[in-house]
């Protein structure tokens, strides 16, 4: 059975949540293979309004197994607290297997990552301060901490001991803040270990097993391709890779067994977090927008914070697409846009020097580019009803038949509001076919 990957294809906050929930209802296993719970997906279903930020989207149907792969930043801590918050609002306990490869977010990750945004000050990347990039920087100068340590006190004690000593000097020198004590990051460590011992397993060898039993297996991504620190707009990126290419190393499976990638895009432009942002809108056009973008407005669902507003990106979400492998595309908060008489679609860049450009540049001539807008009529309807494509008003298809045309890949999914049931689904879609 082929597997298919769900990515997103812009700055993340594209929303993800509601299709890897709509998909996890025909796959057998839901994989997150990279980040912690540094972003967030937002899930309305029969049982609430959950915004998930470590569990995979599978949790809430029993017959899905969800596996946290080796490549995640696992919060033990933000893991539990998540997983309590769901059995308290009546989801029946999940099937969650996590790998015992994956490496742990330490409490001085946090605590870094909190220090090294207040010294950058106004120069601050925006960080959601989970300790993510302490934590991959540990990961690749093999620092690190498997969890399958924590059960082997000699081992963890040294390895704890071991970053101490380093980070202490850091902290003075560099933060000026108080040392940290290793035997007290030890006994919490062993107790959290309590906690997820559980959930441990080798989940490379069961996903093998699970391809040779002809499962039904879905990856699922945090974040964006803007996002990827070789391929986005970096240093604003995140630190582990989001790209459907790296799914098969964080997930721990065979590349060639991906056989669809669903680039997931919005019909507008969101984003949280600092960087260039091309198309971004102000004031009061982008409290409207902001206002009426999803179920509660476009507020990130891991820090609150308004994101930021801007029209769509035919420039990034081309690049997005390509660099994702995406073989099918979804549009999200295509309802939103039905207050406007115009919509700006953004075709193009005017870079420094009054050139026009259609290629995602680096992030050095990016930060200098003006949008370039084409205007498409607005439908001024609610689309939230529309079951089929045929529904839609014939000026909200053209919008997205011309997204279509500039992105280079087809959508195959429109999503009219927030909850499972409002997703048109075009002819040609396609998973686990």
């Amino acid at each position: 059975m082929p597997v298919t990957a769900v990515v997103g294809a812009n700055w993340g906050d594209e929303g993800k949540g509601k299709m890897t929930d709509y998909f996890a209802k025909k796959s057998d296993i839901v994989v997150r293979f990279q980040g912690g719970n540094n972003a967030g997906h937002t899930i309305i279903n029969d049982f609430g309004k959950f915004a998930l930020h470590l569990l995979p989207s599978g949790v809430f149907y029993d017959h899905v197994t969800n596996v946290l792969g080796p490549g995640v930043a696992l919060n033990i801590k933000s893991f539990a607290q998540e997983l309590e918050i769901l059995i308290s609002n009546k989801v029946p306990e999940p099937k969650i297997l996590v790998s015992d490869r994956a490496q742990v977010v330490m409490p001085y990750h946090l605590l870094f990552d909190a220090c090294e945004e207040e010294r950058l000050k106004e120069k601050k990347f925006g960080s959601t301060k989970s300790g993510i990039a302490p934590f991959y920087s540990d990961k690749y100068l093999k620092t690190g901490i498997e969890v399958s340590q924590l059960y082997d006190r000699k081992n963890l004690s040294d390895a704890v001991k071991k970053a101490v000593e380093i980070k202490n000097i850091v902290l003075k020198n560099l933060y000026g803040k108080e040392p940290l004590e290793a035997e007290e990051i030890i006994e919490e460590m062993e107790k959290q270990a309590k906690t997820i011992r559980p959930f441990l397993c080798d989940t490379t060898i069961y996903l093998r097993d699970s391809l040779e039993k002809n499962k039904k297996i879905l990856l699922e991504g945090q974040l964006g391709t803007l996002r990827d620190p070789d391929h986005g707009i970096y240093p604003y990126s995140t630190s582990s890779s989001p790209l459907a290419g790296f799914a098969a190393v964080g997930a721990g499976i065979p590349p060639y067994r991906i056989k669809e990638v669903i680039a997931v895009v919005k019909a507008y432009s969101t984003c949280v977090g600092s960087g260039p942002f091309v198309t971004e809108i102000f004031g009061d056009e982008a409290e409207e927008l902001r206002k009426r973008g999803g179920d509660a407005g476009e507020y990130g669902a891991t820090t609150g914070r308004p994101r930021r507003m801007g029209w769509f990106d035919c420039v990034a979400t081309r690049y997005g697409c390509m660099v994702q492998g995406a073989t099918q595309a979804v549009l999200t908060n295509l309802d939103v846009l039905g207050y406007l008489e115009k919509i700006p679609l953004c075709s193009a860049y005017e870079t420094e020097n009054g050139s026009k450009i259609k290629n995602f540049p680096t992030t050095t001539v990016l930060q200098n580019c003006l949008p370039v807008y084409e205007y498409m009529e607005g439908w001024k309807k609610d689309v939230s009803k529309a079951g089929k494509f045929t529904d839609l008003p014939d000026e909200a298809k053209k919008y997205l038949e011309r997204i279509e045309k500039e992105i280079k890949v087809p959508v195959s999914w429109i999503s009219v509001g927030p909850r499972r049931a409002e997703l048109i689904k075009r002819d040609g879609a396609r998973i686990f076919s």
